[in-house]
């Protein structure tokens, strides 16, 4: 069927009625019902949206092509999902991810670990390119070490989740860091060069605190000294702990240095570590194919040790999936149908400082993070209808490539329902809805949070915010004359 050509643009009112009622809805479910699952409150947004929609004269076959062209878009990152439960399951099989928690267990104190993380996810997220990857990896073992040492979930979870998306903004590995420039027509080693002014700040603020945090709060003690003693026994009798089983991780590493795909890395990875699994921990084949499915099961007799490790597989994922599934299209919907248009516009229309546009940047890509549930279109979204703006104060796009990608990667994980949130949550088994305090995660991920703080700061006072280049100017123009040629 082909879409009308009587379609109306929602004004503000009606953009932002689907938005509300969907929030609403969510609000019931999480708040009042105490139920942490977004599910069915972000399909009726979805069937909210539709309605509208076709108020609004769009057909809906429309309405579902523009669904299903963010879910599209974002594919490479449900992939991502897939091969990451992959790898948990079979990582803990292989005594990958045993070895990182005992190795950690051994050379870590208690006092530095939580700055300790920080630093080793960020490495890791800078190598591989993915925040993602390296929460259900790195980021799984340091789960295990922080609870070995009594270290509540939520501070562990917090450096992990500050390291992990600080590497992933500044990586040219990155699908986020290659997309916020892609939009807004910067140079890829431009835009990193011009995030290090407010991520180097934001992490060496959070390094300073989680190092106080460590040496006033988490000192070695009895009962944690007997803790890592139970930890680390238990995985002696139960794996084979040896160096030869980090081989899938720095394999993995090399390759994403190496500037090979994160996708058949990943895959490479998990294939490298049933060889192991088989030959060092004793699995069969079939053995393998069960823990990339289903995950890991063990049984060692310390309740800490099997909380940690039995977890992972493809279908472990599958939760996850689908509420990303859901967040895209609604996100999709919401954009077909011109509402989240009609908002930004409406933001545009009214600022008239750098400082007002750039937190209005800011502001849109976390407002598209908490209503689309997607970090893509957080970004996709603001940078192409901010980017005339700037243009036309003559201020360099660099500054909105740093506000989209500041409100979209950092912001994502701090969202439950985001789809770095959820991957968060559910990688790390925080267990939002056993134990609510787990959402301190986010405010103690500092990194995440204080970097758009900082760079609205810097628009205010005016400094790190540069002019448009002659250069710059004249890509403008000659990007213009081609539009009209076309």
């Amino acid at each position: 069927m082909a879409e009308t050509t009587s379609i109306r643009q929602p004004n503000l009112l009606l953009a932002v009625t689907p938005i509300v009622l969907t929030l609403g809805v969510l609000g019931l479910q999480l708040f009042y019902f105490g139920d942490f699952t977004p599910h069915i409150p972000l399909a009726i947004g979805i069937a909210i949206s539709a309605i509208v929609g076709i108020y609004l004269g769009h057909d809906w076959f429309s309405i579902q092509r523009g669904a299903f062209h963010v879910i599209n878009v974002s594919l490479p990152s449900v992939s991502v999902l897939i091969l990451v439960g992959m790898i948990i399951g079979v990582w803990i099989a292989s005594g990958t991810v045993p070895t990182l928690i005992y190795y950690g267990l051994v050379i870590l104190e208690p006092e530095i670990f939580l700055a300790a993380t920080l630093i080793t996810c960020s490495m890791v997220s800078i190598s591989l390119g993915t925040s993602w990857g390296t929460v259900g990896t790195v980021g799984l073992a340091l789960m295990g070490i922080g609870l070995g040492f009594g270290i509540p979930a939520y501070w562990t979870a917090g450096a992990v989740v500050s390291g992990a998306f600080f590497g992933d903004k500044i990586s040219p590995l990155s699908d986020t860091t290659n997309l916020a420039p892609a939009v807004t027509g910067t140079s890829l080693f431009d835009h990193i060069r011009n995030l290090i002014p407010t991520t180097g700040p934001a992490m060496l603020i959070a390094l300073v605190i989680y190092s106080v945090v460590g040496f006033t709060l988490f000192g070695t003690d009895t009962e944690s000294m007997q803790r890592v003693e139970a930890i680390t026994t238990a995985l002696q009798a139960n794996f084979n702990i040896s160096i030869w089983t980090l081989i899938p991780a720095i394999l993995v590493i090399a390759l994403a240095v190496t500037k090979n795909p994160p996708l058949p890395s990943l895959f490479i990875g998990a294939a490298i570590g049933g060889c192991l699994a088989m030959l060092l921990q004793g699995n069969t084949l079939h053995e393998v194919f069960t823990f990339a499915n289903s995950g890991y099961e063990i049984s060692t007799g310390v309740s800490e040790v099997d909380g940690l490790l039995n977890k992972g597989g493809i279908q472990s994922m599958m939760w996850t999936i689908s509420l990303v599934l859901l967040a895209l299209a609604l996100g999709g919907v919401l954009e077909k149908i011109g509402c989240l248009q009609a908002l930004m516009s409406t933001i545009i229309s009214r600022v008239k400082s750098l400082a007002g546009i750039q937190a209005s940047a800011t502001g849109a890509a976390i407002t598209t993070n908490l209503v689309a549930g997607d970090p893509y279109l957080s970004i996709a979204l603001p940078g192409r209808m901010f980017a005339p703006v700037y243009r036309g104060m003559g201020y360099s796009t660099l500054n909105l490539s740093r506000a989209i990608e500041e409100g979209g990667t950092l912001i994502s994980p701090l969202i439950p329902w985001n789809a770095g949130g959820v991957l968060v949550i559910t990688t790390l088994s925080l267990n939002i809805g056993e134990n609510p305090i787990n959402l301190l995660y986010i405010p103690l991920a500092f990194a995440c949070w204080l970097s758009p703080i900082i760079g609205v700061s810097y628009a205010i006072f005016g400094i790190f915010s540069p002019k448009a280049s002659d250069q710059e100017k004249q890509d403008w123009i000659t990007n213009e004359e081609e539009i009209l040629q076309r």
